[in-house]
């Protein structure tokens, strides 16, 4: 079975792609760290000139939507505010507007990603845990390039992550998968709350998206796009 390609830029350990997968396409990555963990065809470098090589050669043809999770430090509220204060952090690339000038280059559709409170994005859907049951609350924005689906409706949160705040200890349905200590979630806790057991390292999961995020766009993006063709 002939399966549509969604090509996976800034594709860490692959939470994306797989949840891409889970919605029927054939996936491939690329991330400029090696990824050994990583579960589809991989290409080990810069994703922003990739993408421009594939776009200029022609090869971008072969896939019909491009997802992609750039570093967001320029738009972060901790660099562009109170570490900018304290004197850390330091000049970050805005990685965002790049990828989005070469994502409209390809003429394709695209899903382009960012955290709450991070890089300034079209919010054209919003996601959460609590949309699919997870055990982490994890907000995501994505545009939409060149595709639209209507936004689901963002559900009430069953209670608090688990674990310190602000000297408040809380316990919660939800886990903390970021950082260390205080509470936060362990690495079996973290697999377990976002369906990633490919991968055990703890910097791979706390920048994962959970499959379950893009396994929901896949499919909405494969509707739309069966809509166009009829």
């Amino acid at each position: 079975m002939n399966h549509l390609r969604v090509l996976d830029l800034f594709c860490c350990a692959g939470g994306a792609g797989r949840g891409y997968q889970l919605a029927g396409f054939d996936v491939d990555g690329c991330d400029i760290a090696d990824r050994p963990r990583y579960p589809f065809a991989y290409h080990r470098g810069d994703a922003l000139e990739y993408l421009a090589h594939l776009t200029a050669t022609g090869e971008i043809e072969r896939y019909a939507l491009v997802h992609a999770s750039p570093p967001c430090q320029a738009g972060c509220a901790l660099t562009v505010g109170t570490n900018q204060s304290q004197g850390w952090g330091g000049t970050h690339a805005d990685l965002v507007t790049a990828a989005r000038e070469l994502l409209d280059a390809t003429g394709l559709p695209y899903v382009l990603e960012q955290p709450n409170g991070r890089a300034r994005i079209r919010k054209d859907v919003s996601l959460c845990g609590e949309m699919f049951h997870l055990g982490v609350i994890r907000h995501r924005n994505f545009e939409l390039g060149r595709w639209a689906t209507a936004a689901p409706v963002h559900p009430k949160h069953r209670g608090h992550v688990r674990g310190w705040r602000h000297g408040i200890y809380r316990d919660g349905p939800y886990v903390a998968a970021y950082g260390n200590g205080g509470g936060k979630a362990t690495i079996a806790e973290m697999q377990q709350a976002m369906g990633i057991t490919w991968t055990g390292v703890h910097e791979e999961l706390t920048e994962a998206i959970p499959p379950a995020y893009t396994a929901w766009l896949g499919t909405a993006f494969l509707t739309a796009r069966q809509e166009v063709l009829v």
